[in-house]
């Protein structure tokens, strides 16, 4: 098989942009030449070479937060359509988490998740492991180079995962020496705003009022304890989904790597507010739920500020009908998000935001850098050949009809966006070329330096 060349588009990698030429052999990057190169000097009997001017070359996404619902709730998607649907929007790795049916909180349950990938995912892949009330003798003997981390639910989410004994968080805390990443919302405060809203709404709480049952108080409360336990022992602690401009306090500038206490947050929180929930009939409901615009500013500063370590989609698909006609306590969270969330993102930055770097840097460096990834993230030699090929001068709406996900639908129906994904190539294979997938099938299992 002939090296291949993706020629003459403009590299985003290292913090830098530089037009240049990435040449693939197998599954690695052997060589990135920086300048122009002409097609013409290429021998096409010894390279294959793909025309990128114009275009854009990005490291693919390592998308560290998704729920691909397999097992227990494929009606709402599964591995193979959801890994899809990634590897469309640029996606060439994924971390799912263990809120399934059963839950990943156990070896076996985890096994089973990486045997039903390696037939039916077209992204490279990994699992997460769930700390439950009972299980952390078996978390704690488990091989910690082909898991991510594990994750923990301080507010209970979809699955039923909360772990609520302080005693079970803090020895996990104190013995875990590896990623602990947190769903931080605080079960009491929930509990106590439920109480009060359901003598107001005793027909049922509204919707649109989402905010106020999850507030601010339960992501504070919550992120302010995770975050004190973990200064306090050392833990290597992930907060995840940020919502609020208060919880920023708790989260230094400086580079990931370097860092014992990290933050993630998404793009419907950099995009929406907690309007769009009763505007949408439910469609942007989410735990924890979307703040208001002083807090999607904040959370937007924070990526330049170098707060929020990383943006994931919290890729969460549900069907329409558990989406439409609820109330705050019935209708369904999450949304799905992997296939739209890169361009998207790219968008932003035509409103100044932030930089196109910036966002390579939170959707691929950085994953790569806080879960000890090898060679993976950057467009380096010697890394693996997971890259994206981007048009930045499109100009398309985002449709109902070019929803790959199972459930049919996205909350950024309706967007018109300027960034395409073009090429989507998966170790050193073209996954999906101009709107198409190329049967090209070649993921690969995870694997971390410890």
């Amino acid at each position: 098989m002939k090296p291949k060349v993706l020629a003459n588009g403009l590299i985003f990698s290292n913090g830098f942009r530089f037009k240049g030429s990435v040449v693939i052999e197998d599954y690695l990057i052997t060589r990135v030449d920086v300048g122009y190169t002409n097609l013409a000097e290429i021998p096409a009997e010894n390279y294959d070479v793909i025309d990128c001017e114009g275009k854009m070359i990005f490291p693919g996404v390592i998308d560290e937060h998704v729920h691909f619902r397999e097992p227990g709730m494929t009606e709402k998607g599964d591995i193979m359509t959801e890994s899809r649907a990634a590897v469309a929007g640029g996606v060439t790795s994924f971390f799912d988490m263990p809120n399934t049916t059963p839950q990943t909180t156990t070896l076996e349950a985890w096994e089973a998740k990486m045997a039903r990938a390696a037939e039916a995912s077209a992204a490279n892949y990994a699992f997460f492991l769930g700390v439950s009330n009972d299980n952390l003798d078996e978390i704690l003997s488990a091989d910690y180079t082909r898991i991510p981390g594990v994750k923990l639910f301080m507010g209970s989410s979809t699955g039923g995962m909360l772990v609520n004994r302080d005693e079970i968080i803090r020895r996990l805390f104190s013995s875990f020496p590896y990623v602990i990443a947190c769903h931080a919302e605080s079960e009491d405060v929930i509990a106590s705003n439920k109480a009060r809203m359901l003598l107001q709404y005793p027909e049922g709480i509204p919707v649109g009022l989402h905010s106020s049952l999850r507030s601010r108080e339960a992501c504070l409360e919550a992120t302010h304890k995770a975050v004190a336990l973990a200064r306090e022992t050392g833990a290597r602690l992930h907060v995840m989904h940020l919502t609020t401009a208060e919880e920023l306090q708790f989260f230094e500038p400086g580079d990931v790597a370097s860092k014992r206490i990290t933050a993630e947050t998404c793009p419907h929180y950099l995009c929406f507010t907690e309007d769009s929930v009763a505007a949408t009939g439910g469609l942007t409901k989410c735990n924890p739920a979307i703040k208001g615009e002083s807090d999607r500013r904040a959370l937007l500063r924070a990526i330049t500020e170098g707060r929020i370590d990383v943006i994931a989609t919290d890729h969460a698909p549900h069907l329409l009908a558990n989406k439409l006609g609820g109330n705050a306590l019935t209708t369904a969270s999450g949304m799905p998000s992997v296939q739209f969330a890169l361009p998207v993102m790219l968008q932003l930055t035509r409103k100044g935001f932030f930089t196109i770097e910036d966002v390579v840097e939170k959707m691929s460096g950085a994953p790569s850098r806080l879960y000890r990834m090898s060679r993976r993230g950057y467009v380096r030699p010697h890394y693996v050949a997971d890259l994206v090929v981007i048009d930045p001068d499109a100009d398309y709406v985002i449709r109902r009809e070019d929803v790959l996900s199972s459930c049919g639908w996205s909350p950024y129906e309706g967007m018109r966006l300027n960034f395409k994904v073009e090429q989507t190539w998966v170790n050193g294979q073209p996954a999906y070329v101009n709107g198409k997938f190329t049967g090209k099938q070649t993921p690969l299992a995870l694997r971390f330096d410890i």
